[in-house]
């Protein structure tokens, strides 16, 4: 069966039920999905969603997550329109499908949500996290735009981009010891060229016996085992971001 051809294991793990506690608005030619927490506050994060999409129940779990920590937290629809993976599609199709949906072409969906959140939400010091797919694009532009104060790549696909690691910004990198899409060579790799390049503070954790898509793709309540690992991810993010944001 060509489903056995597997690319990408983001449908492992467990899809919340879960509604939000935030809206969606238009932002110039994207939608996007927002909450704000009840004080105000001058800083913002940019939550780029894995393959699965913007709307996805536990990515937005993670925007509120961020939120109930005193983030503005916003995360955009970066496939602007086109439809996002579906774990019962033909995995065989998959390559196809991520050709048109190039985690180095962000820019602009970027661009656009960095004036709205200026603009429109009072935002000055703004960072940037992601998930797999997302996580490549973090790397991206932890590596190019100048208004990203941090980011937090997780188990972001390090060969998109694996040639470069001149970051701009301080980046904080989650990998899982159990991920078969990203294998530890790769990590090892990425930190000894971080090591040789990079003049800005970052740091790579491995998180050990995880597999891809723990943060954001397991529930603590279900998974007992994972659940230290769950919570530690989860709240490193959060560190990152208060350090740095």
């Amino acid at each position: 069966m060509a489903n056995e051809l597997r690319p990408c294991p983001c449908d492992i793990g467990d899809r919340f039920d879960y509604g939000g506690r935030g809206q969606e608005v238009q932002v110039e030619h994207i939608k996007a999905y927002i909450c704000k927490p009840p004080a105000s506050t001058d800083k913002a994060v940019i939550v780029i969603h894995d393959i699965f999409g913007w709307q996805l129940p536990n990515t937005r779990y993670m925007v509120d997550m961020l939120t109930a920590n005193g983030y503005i937290a916003i995360c955009p629809d970066f496939f602007v329109g086109q439809e996002a993976w579906k774990p019962s599609n033909d995995w065989a199709s998959f390559e196809d499908w991520r050709k048109t949906r190039d985690a180095g072409k962000t820019d602009k969906e970027i661009d656009v949500t960095l004036k709205y959140l200026r603009e429109q939400c009072g935002a000055k010091k703004i960072g940037v996290i992601g998930f797999c797919w997302g996580g490549a694009a973090v790397q991206h532009l932890m590596l190019k735009n100048p208004h990203l104060k941090a980011g937090v790549s997780l188990y972001g696909v390090i060969r998109f981009f694996e040639d470069r690691s001149s970051l701009l910004h301080p980046t904080f990198f989650i990998f899982a010891e159990k991920d078969e899409h990203v294998p530890l060579e790769q990590v090892t790799l990425l930190k000894q060229k971080l090591k040789e390049n990079c003049k800005v503070d970052y740091e790579v954790k491995i998180y050990p016996g995880q597999t891809h898509g723990f943060v954001h793709r397991k529930r603590e309540d279900i998974n007992p085992q994972d659940k230290p690992y769950i919570e530690e991810g989860r709240k490193d993010m959060i560190s990152w971001l208060n350090k740095y944001l």
